[in-house]
């Protein structure tokens, strides 16, 4: 890995320049307007900055080498989780500090960061320039910076993505409209050894589940509520089948309302209808192939899913 270092003033402190990143279809919200609130607000703090879109590819290796060339000391992005994600996936491990304009459907990331949907408000935070560590994990090698789903959420990322309007109108249609399709898939769930306890394996049916970073899935909807992003563990979150579906609607609702305390040792107890467990790793055995999301971007399905936190990742300027 390359040092990146930023550059010192004559006043012995580090003087920032900031890369803004703005997804051009991310959310609904125009981006005009905040391109110019960036470029009025950093021109009057003084701050060097440029501004560049975000790459449909999702690859953002470049930005080590810009960084290490124009001794860049600030990545802010302006966009969704899925956008967030992939500009975190190419920063891992490095010093950088990393900014969020949320500007997604969810903004899952943002919110459970206490960070401000305002974009101005969002600005200040940025500007104050405190950083602190927060953890990401790896899905297959694939980085997630908040949530993964497998199963019905998935299923709900995939068609979301398809569709032409975007906005937490169209999510909420989509969700519904799954809602009276959703199945259920034969998982095994391998957990290994953690202090004193045994390795554990398990097989369940379930609608979903949930890798958790965070405690959202965005708009401030909470399914894992105890999780954190500083904790070095990830909320495991597994709603089980039920017979009627409205038994699945009340059991998430439930867990939302954080009715359902994490289980210390987990286990398939039949007569949980959601198991909620902390763990720093984790195998999904997925025979079925059901649908998967990476911060709320479709993922390719796999048959397995290998999964691990992955400690201090990232500098996230916080409040």
């Amino acid at each position: 890995m390359t040092d990146i270092w930023a550059p010192i003033g004559a006043n012995g402190l580090m003087e920032r320049k900031i890369i803004y990143l703005i997804n051009p279809i991310s959310g609904t919200r125009g981006k005009t307007s905040v391109r110019q609130l960036i470029t009025q607000r950093t021109e009057e703090a003084g701050v060097a900055y440029s501004i560049h879109p975000t790459n449909a590819s999702g690859n953002y290796d470049f930005l080590r080498t810009l960084i290490q060339e124009e001794k860049v000391t600030d990545i802010v992005v302006c966009g969704g989780d899925g956008t967030v994600s992939a500009v975190m996936a190419a920063l891992v491990g490095t010093p950088i500090r990393v900014g969020v304009i949320p500007m997604g459907s969810g903004n899952g990331l943002a919110f459970a960061a206490k960070l401000p949907k305002d974009p101005a408000k969002a600005l200040d935070i940025v500007f104050a320039g405190k950083a602190s560590s927060i953890d990401g994990f790896l899905i297959n090698g694939l980085y997630s910076c908040m949530l993964c789903g497998i199963g019905f959420d998935g299923q709900v990322a995939h068609e979301f993505a398809t569709q032409p309007k975007r906005g937490l109108e169209t999510y909420a249609r989509v969700t519904l409209k799954n809602f009276f399709t959703a199945r259920t898939y034969p998982f095994r769930i391998s957990i290994p050894a953690q202090g004193n306890g045994g390795s554990l394996s398990f097989t369940v049916d379930a609608f979903f589940i949930n890798i958790a970073n965070g405690d959202q899935f965005g708009n401030h909807f909470t399914i894992a509520p105890k999780a954190s992003l500083q904790d070095g563990m990830l909320d495991i979150v597994i709603v089980k089948k039920k017979r009627w579906k409205l038994s699945f609607l009340l059991s998430v609702i439930r867990q939302v309302l954080g009715g359902y305390p994490v289980q210390e040792h987990p286990s398939n107890d039949p007569r949980r209808s959601i198991l909620y467990f902390r763990t720093p790793s984790l195998e999904i055995a997925n025979p079925e192939y059901a649908p998967v999301h990476i911060d709320g971007d479709p993922g390719a399905p796999a048959s397995e899913f290998v999964i691990k936190i992955v400690p201090n990742a990232i500098q996230l300027i916080q409040p």
